[in-house]
């Protein structure tokens, strides 16, 4: 059974730094897996899970636009583990963030990020 769980979200302040983990289990080979963060906020009236950034299996890695120079997307095939690294946080950024496995489309529980202004 293939599980994903997002850890490390928190209150920061704007300006601030936060990396979540997403530790993947039930999967053969991770490395092999091509993996995702998506974020929502409904409160701010984005609903919609969307994209942040993608690592795929040999590493290479896309950001949405929004982020693109502040986060980072990493991973640790040893520890089987999913990393965003989040520099510079702005308010816009806060909402629940989500790993994601592309195959299968295999979601965590999400982990919530908030940030102050």
């Amino acid at each position: 059974q293939v599980q994903l769980v997002e850890s490390g979200g928190g209150l920061v302040r704007t300006g601030g730094s936060l990396k979540l983990s997403c530790v993947v289990s039930g999967v053969y080979q991770f490395s092999r897996n091509e993996l995702a963060w998506y974020r929502n906020n409904p409160s701010m009236g984005r609903p919609r899970r969307e994209w942040v950034a993608t690592i795929n299996e040999d590493g290479t890695t896309r950001y949405a636009d929004s982020v693109k120079g502040r986060f980072a997307v990493s991973k640790d095939n040893a520890e089987s583990t999913m990393y965003l690294q989040m520099d510079r946080l702005k308010p816009d950024d806060a909402g629940i963030y989500y790993c994601n496995r592309t195959i299968g489309d295999y979601w965590g529980q999400g982990t919530r990020v908030t940030v102050s202004s």
